[in-house]
């Protein structure tokens, strides 16, 4: 087996080696607005549940050098964003607002994504996501280069023809993960194994 000292290595190399092998990786799709009222939109696969008790979420926010993106920047000033679940039917788009805008500018306006409004917060969500949660920034960490964002779920919605007695339906769902480089995947064959009691 190969070993590697990640302190010998560059960020690159860790960086490789952390997404190649930390798979599939849920997609948070993140809409913020700035104090200006521009609403921004973008992905992020470092993502995941915190708690459901009460009901919180995280979502890692990579620092470009010494400059918090606009995300993070949105959330630390106006304490709250939506986090929509990527699926197939929104992966295409979503995926535009990756492109780098200035913070003046929304990348939902490269998308053909429909904004609407949001029942507690006032950031508003996207209309195309089967599923969305409305947060408010729990806490915020400021890891070397990070931005950690824990949000407090304060509203869920979700589609009615992904959701069955309580449950939702995965195969309605089809949500899509992200791999390494340009390489996403979709839910594959599901399997069941009881847990031991």
């Amino acid at each position: 087996m190969l070993s590697f000292d990640p302190y010998q290595q560059t960020e690159r190399e860790n960086y490789k080696l952390l997404v190649g092998t930390i798979i599939p990786r849920p997609i948070a799709f993140v809409t913020s607005k700035s104090e200006d009222g521009i609403v921004n939109a973008a992905p992020f696969s470092y993502f995941n549940i915190v708690s459901s008790n009460p009901p919180m979420l995280s979502v890692s926010v990579q620092r470009k050098g010494d400059d918090k993106k606009d995300t993070a920047r949105n959330v630390l000033a106006g304490k709250e964003f939506v986090v929509h679940i990527v699926d197939e039917e929104n992966v295409f788009e979503v995926n535009e607002t990756a492109a780098s805008l200035p913070p003046n500018e929304s990348e939902i306006d490269v998308t053909k994504l429909t904004l609407v409004d949001s029942e507690e917060i006032d950031v508003p969500a996207v209309e195309q996501s089967k599923v969305r949660f409305e947060c408010v920034l729990h806490q915020a960490i400021d890891l070397p280069n990070t931005d950690l964002l824990i949000g407090r779920i304060v509203r869920i919605h979700v589609d009615e023809a992904i959701y069955e007695n309580g449950r939702i339906n995965a195969d309605a769902l089809k949500p899509v993960s992200r791999l390494a480089g340009t390489n996403y995947a979709k839910l594959g064959e599901m399997f069941s194994l009881k847990r031991p009691d």
